[in-house]
């Protein structure tokens, strides 16, 4: 069972999520400052933390530089909760190592996505991801379906390691867009489209597992 350590000074929020984290099958415990976070870790890492950037005595950007700074943390996944208007507090989480941030006030739904997406990218990052015949190794950066190699472009690879690691869920030609290649949407659909045209080539019968979602973008299902 994956781990979830929630370091949130508002009670109300820390309790809500912890509750509702331990509904949907994950161990998650909450603690009030940073001194309380660390303290905790020494004896056992979560799989990833919850780290709200308003705290007391040391706030979350602190907090967030001393985890990436430690060898024992470095990799350890964090997602920033930032105020919902505070562009600057999270283009600072992300440029200091943050993986990903949600904006309060947040639904909890949206919140355990955000946390198993997070976590099957830290996962694959370690090893390889398997779906249903379809393996894509991170170490190797190679990719195989059933016994048979498959040979990717750069980006061939990087949109399906995408797909792979949100698996399950709608993504957007603009998330695509953003994630893959690194800048904004502005009416290149078609990059998209083709590199998925040509993924699906290459893949054989796993190719079917991309699917089209119409006008909004792809989603990859298993087989």
């Amino acid at each position: 069972m994956h781990k979830v350590a929630i370091v949130e000074d508002d009670e109300n929020i820390r309790d809500i999520v912890i509750y509702a984290l331990n509904s949907a099958g994950l161990d998650a415990v909450g603690y009030e400052t940073g001194v309380e976070f660390f303290e905790a870790i020494e004896t056992e890492l979560p799989s990833v933390v919850l780290l709200d950037i308003m705290l007391p005595e040391t706030d979350g950007l602190s907090i967030l530089k001393r985890i990436r700074n430690a060898s024992k943390t470095e990799k350890l996944p964090v997602i920033m909760l930032t105020a919902k208007n505070a562009e600057y507090d999270k283009v600072k989480g992300l440029d200091m190592g943050a993986d990903d941030y949600i904006s309060k006030p947040f639904g909890v739904m949206e919140l355990i996505s955000r946390i198993n997406a997070v976590l099957r990218r830290s996962g694959s990052e370690r090893g390889e991801i398997a779906i249903s015949g379809l393996r894509l190794d991170y170490a190797k950066r190679s990719v195989s379906v059933g016994d048979e190699p498959v040979n990717l472009t750069y980006k061939e690879y990087e949109l399906l390691h995408y797909l792979m690691i949100n698996a399950g869920f709608v993504l957007s030609r603009e998330k695509i867009m953003q994630s893959v290649w690194g800048y904004d949407f502005e009416g290149e659909s078609r990059t998209v489209d083709m590199h998925i045209k040509t993924l699906r080539k290459k893949l054989g019968t796993s190719g079917s597992m991309i699917k089209t979602i119409r006008s909004v973008g792809y989603k990859l299902e298993r087989a």
